[in-house]
């Protein structure tokens, strides 16, 4: 195996808070704020980079314009679909009280303020319904199940997010007839048009999971912005550098790393009824490895792989999986694929079974998980595939995948 880094545009913002200030200066938030005013700021399950000092410095900068912010679990059916779940997943990710000064009010009760053009209820967070104003905050990026000009970000935050479980079901039940591309923009559209939003923060982030760029969004110029950062994030977006592989290993997936645990944009599947599975890249096998701890057990996206460990298995919440893949309307991403004894072992069946391939001529790429991609290895076979690219160099010989007496992979990947 060889250790490969991407040459990619990788912009950083190197002061969060300096950063957030000037841009909320721009959208003057501080005149849309009455004293006293209760602010409702989402926090979603997604492991953010700079999560916790954003929202930190969002609640600084609006308690200083003399408001009472207080922080929502804004993440559908995640957690559980509880508001305890939803509060333990706020907590691992360190968006708590103590870190952020602004109480968390973890609830699943909402509140019905329309109707979609497709005859489904809109449902919004209570607490969110019935505060004097609401920040939505989100990072910005391609969606895991679909491609449009509106993807993964403040209008998802809207539509799925601030629904909890009863409106996350009711939207993801229009998805699978009506396709995400249009529901997605028409009840985040309604969301917006029945809350006193006062902005949103769209974040963007790098190939190296770093924050590239912290954006205040009024709620007038929504879509066009977002559209926009969505092109951005794109470019900015790392995949896999080769279109054709026959075996990719993911050491770890997980809710924090994407909604499902691997991003399908990376590995190339989608998995959802009435989407088009990706024309690249095309991956004969997909071993995954390990769960994060962030995921709390939830391995909903564990059916995108064709080989896992018993280890992995018996980490799963199959409650929280079934409830999570059961309101996305995606029962095939609960699906355990065939769980071996050790890693080892996992990694010999996915070779096994790619053909008439012997291992020494295989195409294999690991990687640490679909978020981190600045760095991954490969082996000798994709060396040609490197030679005259500039977006590509190899950093060393790494050496052959090494197992210890547990069968277990030796853990050898890092960021730069």
């Amino acid at each position: 195996m060889f250790r490969i880094r991407q040459i990619v545009e990788a912009p950083r913002v190197d002061n969060i808070e300096r950063a957030l200030n000037q841009t909320l200066d721009g959208a003057d938030i501080d005149s849309k704020i009455k004293p006293g005013n209760r602010i409702a700021v989402t926090a979603g399950s997604r492991g953010i980079a700079n999560i916790d000092a954003i929202l930190k410095h969002l609640v600084d900068r609006l308690k200083r314009a003399g408001a009472r912010p207080f922080l929502i679990p804004a993440m559908g059916s995640h957690g559980g679909g509880t508001a305890r779940g939803q509060q333990e997943v706020l907590d691992s990710l360190n968006i708590s009280e103590a870190a952020t000064g602004a109480p968390v009010i973890s609830s699943m009760e909402v509140k019905k303020i329309g109707t979609s053009r497709f005859g489904f209820p809109v449902y919004v967070d209570r607490h969110a319904a019935e505060a004097d104003g609401v920040v939505v905050v989100n990072r910005i990026k391609p969606h895991t199940e679909f491609e449009g000009s509106i993807e993964s970000g403040l209008m998802k935050m809207m539509a799925i997010g601030l629904g909890n479980h009863k409106g996350c079901f009711a939207v993801h039940q229009q998805t699978v007839n009506y396709g995400y591309r249009h529901v997605v923009p028409e009840i985040g559209g309604r969301v917006l048009a029945a809350l006193p939003v006062l902005c949103g923060i769209g974040i963007l982030e790098n190939v190296y999971d770093e924050t590239a760029e912290i954006r205040a969004v009024l709620p007038a110029d929504f879509m066009g912005v977002e559209q926009r950062l969505l092109k951005r994030a794109k470019k900015l977006m790392a995949r896999l550098p080769f279109d054709a592989m026959d075996v990719l290993i993911v050491e770890e997936m997980g809710k924090n790393i994407s909604g499902t645990g691997m991003d399908t944009n990376v590995i190339g599947r989608i998995m959802f009824v009435g989407e088009a599975e990706p024309e690249r890249p095309k991956i004969t096998r997909i071993v995954v490895l390990g769960l994060t701890e962030g995921a709390h057990g939830n391995a909903v996206g564990i059916g995108l792989a064709d080989f896992t460990t018993r280890a992995l298995a018996s980490q799963i919440d199959h409650d929280a999986l079934a409830v999570n893949a059961i309101a996305a309307m995606t029962p095939e991403k609960g699906r355990i694929p065939i769980a071996m004894e050790t890693e080892e072992k996992a990694i010999a069946a996915a070779l096994d079974t790619i053909g008439a391939v012997p291992p020494d001529k295989a195409r294999i790429v690991r990687i640490k998980n679909t978020l981190e991609l600045g760095e991954i290895e490969v082996s000798e076979p994709l060396l040609q595939k490197i030679e005259g690219r500039e977006d590509l160099e190899v950093v060393e010989a790494s050496g052959p995948l090494s197992f210890d007496a547990r069968g277990r992979l030796e853990r050898r990947l890092y960021r730069s």
